[in-house]
């Protein structure tokens, strides 16, 4: 009699568990289930852990109020993912360069995000540039980041309408997730740009308000004020010289890139080359500077083949003011110069 109801309470005990661990739901933070995000409102589609949090918030940046969005998933193990969205500078090339406007973004995120991480000691965030190059036709910049006690990368892209940071961090290195989240990523392709034409003049005149709206439009802080306004002398390509030997462009003609020499002096941005041992010499690296101040191509065309592609890895990361010919940004073709000696 006692064996049997030893049995039975044991039985009992057995069947009580499994019953509890059937109801038992899956948690948040349960990294084995992942989905496919497409938020409404949003441009990019991405892969996560299962049930993200989410927040929409105004945050202020300056005289302005950015519109905020986040989408973060965080394991017990220390691992972070995340995606912050954030609109509310305008994409307006006539007013400031997409250089100025992505470098004003990247200034606000650094305020907003630390906060969202709580880690230790958020005040350690630090971002360092590791490569520049554009994602689906949209500008786009990868950094190292770190913020108190967790490491990792943070990709940036910034759209017309948004601008998106892409991050993953973690305690502890972890390629094959930061892989799964990261490449996941998608943006549509950017479209090009419409030409514009002229107002019929029967055309109807926008309201009072629409006009004060204009006027009205979000403006950076400290918008770039430095930009080359001549292009170089001498080059006359695309137009035909007056009596007074003033330049006239064409209509319609397609201006070529012009000779800016030596790019050294006026670039607003160059970083100087890494990684390059106790090798000695200068490089000479040419490069063609698209309208927007960016560099799209670079090439070693002197210097020591084994300083070759430190100079030209670091070239592609300088960035310029725009150049304007008659009014219009212009490509500028020169060549930026790279002195290595052992401190480097």
């Amino acid at each position: 009699m006692h064996f049997r109801r030893l049995h039975l309470a044991l039985a009992i005990v057995v069947l009580t568990a499994l019953t509890a661990s059937a109801q038992v739901k899956p948690s948040a933070t349960d990294w084995n289930e992942w989905e496919t995000l497409s938020p409404e409102g949003e441009e990019f589609t991405v892969t996560m852990p299962k049930n993200p949090t989410t927040e929409a918030a105004k945050f202020p940046y300056h005289k302005m109020e950015l519109n905020t969005r986040l989408y973060l998933a965080k394991s017990p193990a220390g691992a972070l993912l995340a995606i912050a969205s954030l609109s509310g500078i305008k994409s307006d090339p006539s007013a400031y360069s997409d250089f100025a406007r992505f470098n004003s973004y990247i200034d606000a995120f650094k305020d907003f995000f630390p906060p969202k991480v709580r880690t230790k000691d958020t005040a350690l965030m630090k971002m360092t540039l590791v490569s520049s190059r554009p994602f689906h036709g949209h500008t786009g910049r990868s950094y190292k980041m770190t913020v108190g006690e967790l490491n990792g990368v943070a990709h940036a892209f910034a759209t017309r309408k948004r601008f998106y940071v892409v991050v993953s961090l973690n305690s502890k290195k972890d390629d094959a997730l930061e892989d799964k989240f990261l490449s996941s990523f998608v943006l549509p392709d950017r479209q090009p740009d419409q030409p514009k034409t002229a107002a019929s003049p029967n055309a109807e005149q926008p309201p009072d308000n629409a006009a004060q709206n204009a006027q009205n439009e979000t403006k950076l802080p400290e918008p770039n004020a430095n930009e080359n306004q001549t292009g170089a002398e001498g080059n006359t390509e695309g137009g035909t010289t007056n009596a007074d030997n003033t330049t006239k462009p064409q209509p319609n003609a397609k201006k070529g890139p012009i000779a800016g020499g030596v790019l050294n002096s006026k670039a607003i941005y160059l970083p100087p080359p890494i990684g390059t041992g106790d090798a000695t010499g200068v490089v000479v690296v040419a490069v063609l500077i698209d309208e927007q101040g960016a560099v799209i191509d670079a090439r070693a065309v002197a210097g020591p083949q084994n300083l070759h592609a430190a100079a030209v890895n670091a070239a592609r990361l300088a960035r310029f003011s725009p150049t304007l010919l008659v009014g219009e940004p212009v490509k500028v073709s020169g060549t930026l110069n790279y002195s290595f000696g052992k401190s480097n």
